[in-house]
């Protein structure tokens, strides 16, 4: 026999949620949806032909252009005749399809320099290239370049004030206390530029002759040298071993057999 007992009502259908319509924001892309990357597609061109919306019966038929115009050729092995083309096809063809606006130049004179730490006003170092290479001098600040301001002092050891490459120098342990030394503003990488005389093409000239240009330093810079120099000195005599430091200055550097700079502490 069947159950006396009734099944349960079933639960009434709950009625779907409807979603709120949201504003759908149209997303700009400048690049085709079809494009992958630089010359590959997503679809084949023959395809994206299909595709397109084909022309409405009873509309009106648009004339196709001729694309080849043919010309009477003279010459017997020539044929007589040739298709041209009407529209001829580029002969150099971009790499990419959107080209990038590329930043600005970035300029030597807006790089950030990079010092090293040993490498402050005051420290005695030693020169590696140049003129006055093997010369101990004073450094006396760095400037805008990244290029550093070092002096003999010129009584000392004959090396004016003169800029050159961290590269090309060995810091020392020796520093000589500059504070007291205020270099001019003038003193700047545009001070140091050699304006070499113009050379007049219009006026004849013996091409044999050579008249080689000598570097005469001029008085403002003898004066300035003078000042910087004074400075230098009574701060090396300041020090608590003066007499020391200014032999150390005049003597020059080099390496002797059994000698290994990378062992050498200065």
């Amino acid at each position: 026999m069947a159950p006396t007992e009734t099944k349960a009502a079933a639960p009434a259908k709950v009625g779907k949620k409807v979603r709120k319509d949201r504003k759908k924001e149209q997303k700009v892309n400048k690049y085709p949806a079809s494009l992958l990357t630089s010359g590959m597609y997503r679809i084949v061109r023959r395809k994206m032909i299909k595709k397109r919306p084909q022309p409405v019966a009873g509309g009106e038929k648009k004339i196709k252009k001729p694309v080849f115009v043919v010309k009477k050729i003279g010459g017997a092995k020539n044929g007589g005749e040739r298709k041209v083309l009407l529209r001829k096809n580029k002969a150099d063809l971009p790499t990419r399809r959107f080209a990038r606006k590329r930043p600005a130049k970035s300029y030597f004179r807006n790089h950030k320099r990079n010092i090293r730490r040993s490498l402050k006003p005051g420290t005695v170092l030693i020169l590696l290239a140049g003129r006055h290479k093997g010369k101990r001098v004073v450094l006396l600040k760095v400037m805008q370049t990244g290029l550093l301001l070092v002096t003999g002092p010129f009584e000392v050891n004959a090396c004016p004030m003169r800029r050159i490459e961290q590269n090309y120098v060995i810091a020392t342990k020796t520093r000589v206390n500059l504070e007291k030394l205020k270099l001019p503003e003038h003193i700047n990488d545009r001070y140091f530029r050699r304006i070499l005389p113009k050379k007049d093409t219009r006026v004849e000239r013996d091409i044999f002759s050579r008249k080689e240009f000598k570097y005469v330093p001029t008085e403002q810079r003898k004066a300035d040298q003078k000042v910087v120099d004074a400075v230098v000195k009574a701060a090396i005599k300041e020090h608590p071993e003066g007499k020391l430091v200014m032999r150390y200055l005049k003597s020059m550097f080099s390496l002797r057999s059994n000698m290994f700079p990378h062992r050498m502490q200065f």
